[in-house]
């Protein structure tokens, strides 16, 4: 299920895809306390739709997705001349060297692995916001 599309023009928008759901509801509570607004798919699929409907500033996608997994829905978005430029982050258990030299080949501009640091996501979505 996914959250009514968002409204408030002044907040920047964050598109987060990922399949657990308490993970979501955790880092859309995060996010929102941070002054972003948030729009939540809990499939790779369901992402790109959001992704080409919403056009969010920034996307945060997990790897290990239902129907299509992370790198492909990056890929997609990367040679998506209306989506490339929106910054990727993925944040995944995914930790060995080849997972993220997969992540960086598939176009994600950052690659985060759980557990992780909510200060380090936080200063990354800044700094990629502000590029």
């Amino acid at each position: 299920m996914t959250k009514a599309l968002p409204c408030d023009d002044t907040k920047k928008k964050i598109l987060i895809i990922d399949d657990e759901f308490d993970f979501v509801e955790s880092l859309q509570i995060i996010l929102e306390q941070e002054n972003y607004e948030c729009l939540t798919a809990h499939e790779g699929k369901k992402g790109l739709q959001l992704a080409r409907e919403w056009k969010p500033d920034l996307i945060i996608l997990d790897i290990m997705l239902p129907g299509m997994d992370g790198y492909n829905v990056c890929r997609a978005l990367k040679f998506d001349v209306r989506l490339k430029q929106i910054p990727t982050i993925m944040l995944t258990f995914k930790a060995r060297t080849e997972d993220r030299i997969m992540g960086k080949a598939s176009g994600a501009d950052y690659y985060i692995t759980k557990p992780f640091s909510q200060e380090q996501l936080i200063a990354k979505i800044e700094e990629l916001l502000d590029a």
